[in-house]
């Protein structure tokens, strides 16, 4: 009989350039709207403050239209980073409590013969 074969989704081609959007939905309208406003208000403004204002805007708005905030890259890449450190931890936790268990049913049956240095230790040498 034939055996069935499991498809697996392909993610991307090499022909296909992968999104680099981090920024969806509200958050990218929200960025949007605030850029705009920050615009206007600094325009309105004038001077340094206002010169800052619209720089600050601009980039809140580069960001609702782009979709991707290296910001926002750098901190889900560092928690990525930590929780694949936290896994590892865990798992060397888990192997860890694995050999003491394995070392405890081991010296259960064992038995020593000969000096017992707890009860009655060595002389000074």
């Amino acid at each position: 009989m034939s055996e069935l074969k499991r498809v697996e989704r392909v993610e991307s081609t090499p022909f296909q350039s992968h999104s680099n959007q981090n920024v969806h939905g509200w958050e990218r309208i929200g960025s949007l709207t605030g850029g705009v406003l920050m615009v206007g208000k600094g325009l309105r403004r004038g001077g340094v403050f206002g010169l800052i204002q619209v720089a600050l805007g601009g980039m809140a708005m580069a960001r609702g239209i782009t979709g991707h905030c290296s910001a926002k890259s750098l901190l889900e890449k560092s928690r990525q980073d930590m929780n694949n450190v936290r896994a590892k931890i865990e798992r060397a936790g888990e192997e860890l409590n694995r050999l003491k268990t394995n070392a405890e049913v081991a010296t259960e049956t064992a038995t020593v013969t000969g000096n017992d240095s707890l009860k009655s230790p060595k002389a000074a040498v």
